[in-house]
């Protein structure tokens, strides 16, 4: 279903002149109301008067996730803290946490914008969902939440972990629509299989799956294993949380909300527009967040956009599933390497688990080097080392192909690489840069 018709389906026209008009007032919003925007936009020339449209857009100064970091905790808030209804924080390897806020206003957005994410996902009021995302600090399980509630849904507010009672909860209750990782509805595969479950035969017929980067050869892995649609999520909490976009049924690319996520995609290098249907690094631009809104923040998302309108109806853009991160993004021998690439060999294969690793090091004096540990499903690892080795080389060769860098396979048993609750653990980079 089309949750809000008014704004998916609205005419390009009607959207640029929405986006121009929200886009001047929150402009003029963060210059008043934030210290750091108000330095930030001075120092780089230009004040609110000098945007009248969204082509103005660029003459704007960009935000970074350092910015974030270097502002905490509440010097990015453009809204007093005694108006914030809600904190949450985003875990970094380094420095200090990311902290978003919402108003009593932005809660409803947040609600507002997820109850579209899930008609995306072919949701309707009256229908149950299981959220295996993980609740507290993290936006994940609170955003589908919020536009669960919204839409009317019945919700069973599972969090992330305790695999066995998900699985009881799905046999049980019988919920419709499933929300977590994809590498972590592949792991309760495996679970339910120990426990004598049929994944074919589930309740659940919707997944909504985000929060880290998967191919189409994890999708198909999925939609086979449970019988299931499986569909694309995508946000930051930094934006808002989930909510940001959504693939609906056609899985042609995943509708930004635009009319309040205003997307740009820019060569990370230039900071300058790619052509369209091209790939960058996706900038957003929150059109009506009050608590923390942000101009023109650099996601580190790679994504190629499409204007045209979908056979669904909707008329907001599409972004493409993210290819990769500009920060995860491994360079080894001057490749870059993406992670999903790989994945996209490597579940073409069969006989392959979506379960693997990538290690990468550097000797004393020597080259990088990749090395690609594989689960392998049990009856091939009990074959004759000949058969593992062909297999090897056969995974070698075609990562090769693609990548255009020398890599290592090492073939391992079933489970024998960390499973995780929420995000997978996919680089392991052991060099000391």
């Amino acid at each position: 279903m089309i949750w809000n018709k008014e704004m998916e389906c609205m005419d390009l026209e009607n959207l640029k002149n929405t986006q121009a008009e929200r886009l001047k007032k929150i402009t003029e919003y963060a210059y008043k109301n934030c210290s750091f925007y108000k330095k930030k936009m001075d120092k780089h020339g230009v004040n609110p008067e000098d945007v009248k449209g969204v082509d103005d857009i660029q003459k704007l100064p960009i935000t970074t996730k350092n910015d974030m970091r270097d502002s905490y905790p509440f010097q990015l808030f453009s809204a007093p803290i005694k108006e914030v209804s809600e904190i949450h924080v985003s875990s970094g390897t380094t420095g200090n946490f990311t902290v978003v806020g919402y108003t009593k206003e932005d809660i409803k957005l947040w609600a507002e914008v997820m109850a579209r994410a899930l008609g995306c996902a072919g949701a309707e009021p009256g229908d149950m969902i299981q959220i295996a995302y993980g609740y507290g600090l993290f936006t994940g399980g609170l955003g589908f939440h919020y536009g669960a509630l919204e839409m009317g849904l019945t919700v069973l507010p599972a969090s992330s972990g305790q695999t066995k009672r998900q699985l009881k909860l799905m046999n049980d209750f019988k919920p419709k629509i499933l929300a977590c990782t994809p590498s972590y509805c592949l792991y309760m595969a495996e679970e339910a299989k120990e426990m004598g479950l049929d994944p074919k035969k589930s309740s659940w017929e919707i997944g909504s799956f985000g929060a880290e980067p998967w191919s189409e050869s994890m999708r198909k892995e999925i939609e086979s294993t449970w019988n299931m649609l499986a569909t694309d999520v995508y946000g930051l909490s930094e934006i808002i949380g989930p909510g940001v976009a959504h693939e609906c049924q056609h899985k042609k690319g995943l509708h930004i909300f635009s009319d309040v996520f205003y997307p740009e995609v820019i060569d990370p290098k230039t900071g300058k527009h790619v052509k369209k249907g091209e790939k960058g690094e996706l900038v957003i631009t929150t059109l009506t967040k009050r608590a923390i809104p942000l101009l023109r923040y650099c996601t580190r998302d790679i994504v190629s956009i499409s204007y045209e309108k979908c056979q669904c109806g909707r008329t907001s853009p599409r972004i493409s599933k993210i290819v990769g991160r500009t920060d995860d993004m491994i360079i080894v021998r001057g490749i870059n390497v993406f992670p999903s690439q790989i994945e996209h060999v490597l579940l073409g294969i069969e006989g392959i688990h979506p379960h693997y690793q990538l290690v990468v090091d550097r000797k004393a004096g020597e080259l990088d080097e990749l090395e690609v540990i594989v689960e392998v499903e049990e009856k091939i690892f009990s074959d004759e080392m000949k058969a593992l080795r062909s297999l090897e080389e056969k995974i070698k060769k075609e990562i090769e192909s693609i990548l255009g860098v020398f890599v290592r396979v090492k073939l391992v048993e079933p489970k024998t690489i960390e499973r995780s609750e929420g995000k997978a653990k996919r680089v392991i980079d052991k060099r000391v840069l």
